[in-house]
């Protein structure tokens, strides 16, 4: 039961935003700054928002090579390029408005291990740099000479580097954008677990998360910036959850000879050292049919892989033992474009960030609340 003071002052808004991550909050912050008169909320379920905000790997990256040779199986070149240059353009832009210094951002370049079947991808390299030229005014991927020294198995035939990736706290930018919202007036609920909405009319039915009892919001407009579990809301949209487990060592007694962000496998492997410590993640596509779901619980079977990697490929000969282990959900579908469009009178949707929230986050919140703006 509300008082009165709550029922007149916090369910009634200009604008309502459902999930509190970096698309959430982006479309808040970027509608308050175009209508600064406007109130707006952002609710969210959790303490934290709910589905990979929070929970990735940190990893500022557009694309692998052998990730973008395989994008050239399902898309034009023409697709691939327009896709690494809405990812790029969007890591520069965080930078640019929240300084490296508040993100944790570290430009210190991305790499790709290539064992002896994928070695084909080099003779693609000219190519790929070719293509990305207009973008960059200089070749992004080049051979590593030397990788031996960074003592990876003698399964790893090639190192390729990528001198335009980098890597970031996902925490730190995501307090960034809390400390933005904030001071401009933008609230944000926790706790509020969204059951129904009306694309038409505005209203939200939502539950209270310590006593489960059913309570109305009501908005002028409606943006829902849910992602995986858009489908729990809006279950004809094109989208896939894919879930993602990541993992981080205990410190390590011995010294890492190696910087930046690596990627293995088409980009499905990742991993990085962070605080002495390795931070390992990825292969969804180990099992790709379980990790189809928005349950955080841990695959075994993809947890032994990464374990099997970090112990025979990355430091051959060496136990790795893990101090934190945790699941983040993204979500996909047959085109790695996101959805963006109006799917009711009083409702958009920003939605599919295909694994590249970091990137671009902070865009698709710009121009979905462009959307709203126009309506």
């Amino acid at each position: 039961m509300f008082s009165y003071w709550e029922q007149k002052n916090f369910l009634k808004y200009d604008l309502i935003v459902i999930g509190s991550g970096f698309v959430g909050l982006s479309t808040a912050i970027h509608f308050k700054k175009k209508h600064p008169k406007s109130s707006v909320v952002v609710l969210e379920r959790g303490i934290f928002p709910s589905g990979a905000s929070s929970k990735n790997a940190g990893f500022a990256c557009f694309g692998s090579l052998t990730e973008i040779l395989d994008d050239f199986r399902h898309m034009s070149e023409d697709e691939v390029l327009g896709l690494v240059n809405k990812r790029y353009m969007g890591l520069k832009e965080i930078k640019k408005k929240f300084g490296k210094k508040e993100l944790g951002y570290k430009d210190s370049k991305g790499y790709e291990l290539l064992e002896e079947s994928q070695l084909s991808a080099l003779s693609e390299l000219a190519r790929v740099n070719k293509m990305l030229k207009g973008l960059f005014k200089e070749d992004v991927f080049s051979e590593v000479k030397g990788f031996k020294k960074y003592g990876f198995s003698d399964s790893i035939k090639m190192v390729i580097q990528n001198k335009f990736e980098g890597e970031l706290d996902p925490a730190r930018y995501l307090k960034s954008l809390w400390d933005l919202a904030g001071k401009l007036g933008i609230r944000l609920l926790n706790g509020v677990n969204v059951s129904e909405l009306n694309k038409d009319t505005g209203q939200v039915l939502a539950k209270n998360s310590w006593d489960g009892k059913s309570f109305e919001f009501h908005g002028r407009q409606l943006a829902i910036c849910t992602n995986a579990f858009t489908n729990q809301l809006l279950p004809q949209e094109d989208l896939n959850p894919g879930r993602g487990l990541v993992m981080v060592s205990e410190p390590l007694d011995f010294k890492i000879s190696w910087k930046g962000s690596f990627h293995m496998d088409k980009g499905y492997v990742y991993f990085r050292k962070i605080d002495g410590r390795l931070l390992l993640g990825g292969a969804r596509n180990v099992d790709f049919e379980n990790e189809e779901t928005t349950d955080f619980m841990i695959n075994p079977k993809i947890e032994s892989h990464l374990d099997r990697l970090a112990n025979e490929v990355i430091f051959p000969g060496r136990e790795i033992k893990w101090d934190t282990v945790w699941t983040g959900i993204m979500a996909f579908g047959k085109k790695k474009t996101p959805i963006i469009q109006q799917v009711g009178n009083r409702a958009v949707i920003a939605v599919r960030l295909g694994g590249m929230g970091v990137a671009i986050g902070w865009q698709v919140g710009k121009d979905l609340a462009s959307l709203i703006s126009e309506k």
